[in-house]
């Protein structure tokens, strides 16, 4: 079919703006929206778009916002912006290449201090793939620090794009933002697409609200729909009509219609989020579109955790607010699970550790719960001595040895951005990690390290150490590369001969030891003391690999025997010895909660 502009979209601009963390995206956005005045005295504040307090105090974005603008030139030629902001974090990757997929262009953002970061890379590649024209801009200018023609230049160098039409600006002070909006309008293309086509929409985002159900954020690729039109989600396969469809200024404004090239937001009646996936493509009822929107795929968690209230009580509580949660963030899972040693809780799924962090924080913030959360798991692939495969993500689940044929372990492909000063140290870092060298590209004074790492050797502290060892000039990001074989092992971790369900790891052969060494030492400091030694034990199976003892306390029972002879003593201390061993087989230990709480703090 042969793409031509409609005369309707031809003043029509949509494009989005991407950038490594805290490269000013969202500040660039606030100093576009004064421009264009889409921001009155009264509503004005800092990251606009950014609509979570999280998001606000973090200095991140976590949901993407779209924002309708209107741009008038100069010769007074009328054109109207669909600005579509995205999060910067790696674990949001998808919901960004879907937003990228609503536009036509995008501003790429390079901080004239920082340079070319890792996900300033990743993010250039996913609009390169989606054959997006780039415009670069160069932002931070007024920084002390500041190198305009050098990040230009590292643009040029290490992604390739020409920074002839590079654009110097400054998202604190404003500088270069009339240059920008010019820079849009001459090279962003407008929309194309046939209006008169049967409907064909890109679902790049969704919300849930408790009187209109699930809001669709759209991109109409081709043809148009209004109030009333029959609509069907292609991938789900549900109908459904609409009730309204309108525009953002960012919040929903309701309009008559949208139209090929148009960005808007639909409500329909849905119910469930789960049917509206972020990816879908929404098409008439009973006219439908030929094929839907290439590249849909359910959002899959890739980390699991366990989530369990100190008090059992708030149990319900915490299931509510999951329920609350999950209506606003389909890639969000959940179900129940318990824990001998925790009590009832909730395994739930994350797309990566900063989404884990913000939804317990956010749970812990908005529904006043207090909580504890298990170690962090990756998914592994079982097969089994029968020939049967599984997956699992929960330590507790794990099959013993004799069971087990092979285990796969997910990995991922690691773009590490940082002064080759410090690649020594983080080379190191890498190896211990197990990882493999890929390739090692020399940009300047700075170097891109791509290794191969198993995905849970960087789950705990590997972004923290990195950024230790390079006084904080590295920076990361990461692609799935799917499942290899690994040695691994479980190991339980055994309190006065009681296993611990709770803590239970899986780990890699040659790393049972110093982990197992580390938690046995953390438990036997924070166990409180009996009146009987309490061993702690980590094993493998039958195998002890590592062990601490929890001393008991004493009772000076020689007090009272003064001088007399040696067996008067030992009498007396046999009497002891036996009163002991009776208490530690009547004996039970209670494992207090801090004890867990340090055990997943630490540095493993």
């Amino acid at each position: 079919m042969l793409c031509v502009t409609d005369p309707r979209t031809a003043n029509f601009r949509n494009f989005s703006i991407i950038a490594h963390v805290d490269h000013g995206k969202s500040t660039l956005a606030d100093r576009i929206l004064e421009q264009l005045g889409a921001m009155g005295e009264r509503d004005k504040r800092d990251q606009t778009l950014d609509t979570l307090e999280l998001e606000r105090e973090r200095g991140i974005t976590i949901k993407s916002t779209p924002i309708r603008l209107d741009y008038v030139r100069e010769n007074g030629e009328k054109y109207v912006f669909n600005l579509i902001d995205t999060p910067g974090h790696v674990d949001f990757n998808y919901e960004v290449s879907r937003s990228l997929a609503a536009c036509e262009g995008v501003l790429l953002l390079v901080d004239a201090s920082q340079g070319v970061e890792a996900q300033t890379i990743v993010n250039a590649y996913l609009a390169i793939d989606s054959n997006l024209e780039i415009v670069p801009v160069i932002n931070k200018i007024d920084l002390p620090a500041a190198d305009p023609e050098g990040a230009a230049k590292e643009l040029e160098e290490v992604i390739g794009i020409p920074a002839d039409n590079a654009v110097f600006a400054s998202g604190k002070t404003g500088q270069g933002v009339p240059e920008i909006l010019e820079a849009i309008v001459e090279y962003v293309p407008a929309p194309t697409g046939d209006p008169d086509a049967p409907l064909k929409a890109l679902i790049f985002d969704s919300f849930f609200d408790a009187y209109q159900g699930v809001i669709l954020f759209v991109r109409v690729l081709e043809g148009s729909m209004q109030a009333k039109d029959g609509v069907r989600l292609m991938n789900a396969g549900k109908n459904f009509e609409v009730d309204k469809v309108g525009t953002f200024t960012p919040g929903l404004v309701v309009g008559e219609s949208l139209s090929a090239g148009e960005v808007g937001w639909v409500a329909a009646g849905i119910k469930d989020i789960a049917d509206a996936q972020v990816g879908d493509t929404l098409t008439g009822s009973e006219v439908q579109t030929a094929e839907a929107f290439p590249g849909f795929k359910p959002a899959q968690p890739v980390v699991f955790s366990g989530l369990y209230p100190t008090d059992t009580e708030d149990y319900r509580k915490l299931r509510e607010a999951l329920e609350k949660l999950k209506l606003n963030d389909a890639a969000f899972s959940f179900e129940p699970e318990t824990s001998e040693a925790l009590g009832f809780g909730f395994r739930c799924g994350f797309l990566g550790l900063l989404h884990a962090e913000i939804i317990q924080e956010r749970l812990e913030r908005e529904y006043d719960l207090d909580l504890i959360a298990t170690a962090p798991a990756v998914v592994y692939r079982v097969t089994l001595t029968n020939g049967d495969v599984f997956e699992t993500q929960n330590p507790a689940e794990f099959p013993t040895r004799d069971r087990i044929t092979l285990v796969e372990e997910p990995y991922i492909k690691l773009h590490v951005m940082l002064p080759e000063d410090y690649v020594g140290p983080v080379m190191q870092l890498l190896q211990e990690r197990r990882g493999t060298m890929e390739t090692m590209n020399y940009i300047g004074k700075r170097v891109e390290l791509i290794y191969e790492v198993p995905f849970a050797e960087i789950l705990y502290d590997f972004h923290d150490r990195l950024k230790s060892i390079s006084r904080g000039y590295a920076s990361m990001d990461y692609e799935q590369l799917g499942y290899r074989e690994g040695d691994l092992r479980k190991v339980d971790i055994m309190v006065n001969n009681e296993i611990i369900d709770a803590l239970a790891v899986i780990v890699h052969e040659t790393k049972t030891y110093s982990l197992g060494r580390k938690i046995v030492d953390k438990m036997a400091e924070v166990i409180p003391r009996q009146l009987f030694p309490v061993p702690v034990q980590a094993v493998i199976g039958a195998k002890i690999i590592a062990r601490a003892t929890v001393k008991a306390y004493r009772k000076d029972v020689l007090s009272k025997c003064y001088g007399g002879d040696i067996s008067r003593k030992k009498k007396l201390l046999n009497k002891q010895k036996k009163g002991r061993a009776r208490m530690k087989q009547f004996g039970t230990v209670e494992v207090p909660q801090e004890a867990f709480l340090a055990v997943l703090s630490t540095d493993e």
